[in-house]
């Protein structure tokens, strides 16, 4: 493997996986923005990521040839044998793993190692080189338990219910995580989207994932009004509650579900008044739980908070190196715009 100005290159195979830009052949790990870009020539990914990667960019700019590998399914290009296996982070993400001359890596792109109804589990790969990502790669980031948090969640719905809650997430992937353990928690009552969420929630649906009642923010009756869906639970993108489309709401309560939610000054600075701590990538000892089950004597790093986690495994005789690939951070907070204040929602 080699580190390019796209990304991270395999030689013998001549692809990339997950490239910063446009290249003749790409191995896509999931379709959150900033690892699946557009108009590559040939893609291969996982069937629900391609499907995710058309309903963004479009039919058109989704890989001009588009291959599905199945998890599990061994794919041999140019004598590497290339399989994709659950990487736990959103739906359709994938492991790739890379076998060629005796020497097996495995590329994590973005994971979780926590419980999620709507997406396959992370499963762990023996091999001599893992590429991990570092997003939560600091000590203080030990997230709690997501149901605790829906709970906090659900109390506060109890505690104020002449306001709207309004909670931002990811367009893919935190929104239908969220979804989902509402429901688990025992929230049946329909949840209200912001339009630029409803697309990706029915691909879900039509992925088997069922999230029950949802509908879109409705319009007020007249321009200016408000007070809509006191007591109700809302989802938008975290860009929304900045925009004039939030003032359709009865005192919307802001809330928040990102692991992020663990630095206060951060849900400070955003007005956050319910910050809640649901990570959809894996916390500081999962990341050392999983390097340790992978058992690689060399890790690679590709984003985050490298430098902790490099020292941290040459403590444990592990050979770090990061990567400090271009392009990668904070997943969709920029790819879904809010709507305007009058538009349906």
């Amino acid at each position: 493997m080699r580190v390019t100005p796209q990304g991270l290159y395999c030689v013998p195979g001549d692809f990339f996986i997950d490239p910063g830009r446009a290249v003749p052949r790409a191995i896509i790990t999931h379709g959150h923005a900033d690892h699946a870009r557009p108009d590559h020539d040939h893609v291969l990914a996982s069937e629900a990521t391609l499907a995710i990667m058309q309903a963004r960019m479009g039919e058109g700019r989704a890989g001009r040839q588009r291959q599905v590998a199945t998890p599990g399914e061994v794919v041999r290009h140019k004598d590497v044998e290339i399989r994709l296996v659950p990487a736990g982070h959103v739906l359709g993400s994938c492991q790739v793993v890379l076998d060629w001359q005796g020497s097996r890596i495995v590329v994590s792109g973005d994971y979780k190692r926590r419980r999620d109804p709507t997406c396959a589990p992370f499963e762990p790969v023996r091999c001599d080189v893992f590429v991990t990502e570092a997003t939560f790669g600091l000590p203080v980031f030990r997230h709690p338990d997501a149901a605790a948090e829906v709970a906090r969640l659900l109390e506060s719905l109890r505690l104020f219910p002449d306001r709207a809650h309004l909670v931002g997430v990811y367009a893919l992937g935190k929104a239908q995580r969220l979804i989902a353990l509402l429901r688990e928690g025992g929230w049946d009552r329909t949840i209200y989207l912001h339009g630029a969420l409803l697309k990706l929630c029915e691909l879900y649906e039509d992925f088997g994932v069922q999230l029950g009642p949802l509908a879109p923010v409705p319009t007020p009756a007249k321009r200016g009004g408000g007070g809509l869906l006191a007591g109700e639970v809302v989802l938008a993108p975290p860009s929304a509650e900045a925009t004039a489309w939030v003032r359709r709401l009865a005192e919307p309560l802001i809330c928040a579900a990102s692991g992020w939610m663990r630095v206060r000054q951060r849900a400070k600075a955003r007005g956050v008044e319910l910050p809640l701590i649901i990570s959809d990538h894996a916390d500081w000892d999962e990341l050392l739980a999983t390097i340790e089950e992978v058992q690689a004597p060399e890790v690679w790093v590709t984003h985050g908070r490298d430098d902790a986690l490099v020292h941290a495994m040459a403590l444990r005789g592990v050979r770090g190196r990061a990567l400090h690939l271009l392009g990668r951070g904070e997943e969709d907070e920029d790819a879904a715009p809010a709507e305007p204040a009058e538009q349906p929602a």
